[in-house]
């Protein structure tokens, strides 16, 4: 096959592996479905004004595809357009593009910045998933959802701004994002979805807006640095597993009313070594069921060790001299006298 070749709109060069160079015939208005798909030797090109719309796949598996230039005029960015463009360190998304699809730019994993144009109002499913060099996105007022996966496995995205037009955010948008330090749920959203922020280990705080009802399972998971949190009166429930693995979480303040999944707080073992705070008013609600996850860890068993370290005493039944409770036999009667104890110092 050659290496270079024009295009009239109705080709098809999926799998070409060999060509390096596209010229765009006049009057092509659409560049095709899988028009381009897999040409991974493909480096640069240039699409003509007057083409509106990139269709599904188009790009799709060039790798070695480092720069594109798309024009104004091109209102629709299809389903995996870019996806799997390893190479693609930049691109810029013109005004006049009010639609990207599901995937476009999943796996472009050199891509390090791009701007969303402000006609745009949904960022798909996946659309930047797998961008690992992705450092900042902006997205622009308008965009009310924010789709499933959108940002996942972004593991150098350090921080994102929503705004306040975001009402929507889908399963698993930032899951991955390791490096994300900075964030700000908008007062519109009232769902926080399974595994929204799963993974981001770098997260110190977040503010839950008052308009969020629901907090889905895995939401925080994994997120090692996240220490305090308040979660207001407005969430009614919070899904299995949601703040499992928050390995520095110390402080939770939330409505004694709230349900709490099972698991949620697993792993979580300086919040029980906290549990005898009087800021925390739901205490029993976070051990209640849970505890037999945790109970055998040697951290936790520590801390008992700190609580009990007035040795509380109790009198045998048979009425004779009270003697003194050991760490041992509190092990073995854990879930009892820790009831009592979280209770005392409520």
């Amino acid at each position: 096959m050659p290496s270079s070749a024009v295009y009239s709109g109705k080709e098809s060069f999926f799998g070409d592996r060999e060509l390096t160079e596209v010229t765009f015939a006049k009057g092509v208005t659409r560049i095709g479905e899988e028009a381009f798909r897999r040409c991974s030797s493909l480096a640069a090109i240039t699409i003509p004004d007057g083409v509106t719309t990139i269709g599904v796949n188009a790009f799709s598996g060039c790798s070695s595809l480092t720069a594109i230039t798309i024009p104004d005029g091109v209102t629709m960015i299809g389903d995996s357009a870019f996806r799997g463009c390893s190479s693609l360190a930049a691109s810029t998304i013109p005004d006049t593009v009010a639609t990207i699809d599901d995937y476009a730019f999943y796996g472009c994993s050199s891509l390090k910045a791009i701007i969303i144009p402000d006609g745009v109002t949904i960022i798909g499913n996946g659309t930047f998933r797998g961008c690992s060099s992705l450092t900042a996105i902006t997205i622009p007022d308008g965009v009310t959802t924010i789709g499933g996966s959108a940002f996942e496995g972004c593991s150098s995205l350090a921080a994102v701004t929503i705004p306040d037009s975001v009402t929507t955010i889908v399963f698993y948008a930032f899951d991955g994002c390791s490096s994300l330090a900075d964030i700000t749920i908008p007062d519109g959203v009232t769902t926080i979805s399974n595994g929204t922020f799963q993974g981001c280990s770098s997260l110190p705080a977040i503010t839950i807006p008052d308009s969020v009802t629901m907090i889905g399972s895995w939401a925080f998971c994994g997120c090692s640095s996240l220490a305090a949190i308040t979660i207001p009166d407005s969430v009614t429930t919070i899904g299995l597993h949601a703040f499992d693995g928050c390995t520095a979480l110390t402080r939770l303040y939330l409505s004694p009313d709230v349900f709490i999944g099972e698991d949620c707080f697993t792993n979580c073992t300086p919040l029980i070594s906290a549990a005898a705070d009087q800021n925390m008013p739901t205490v029993e609600a976070l051990l209640h069921s849970r505890w037999h996850a945790i109970r055998e860890r040697v951290t936790v068993l520590s801390c008992l060790k700190a609580l009990f370290s007035t040795q509380k005493k109790r009198k045998r039944q048979d009425g004779g001299e009270a003697q003194t409770l050991g760490v041992t036999a509190v092990r073995k009667r854990l879930p009892k006298v820790m009831w009592r104890v979280i209770l005392e110092f409520l």
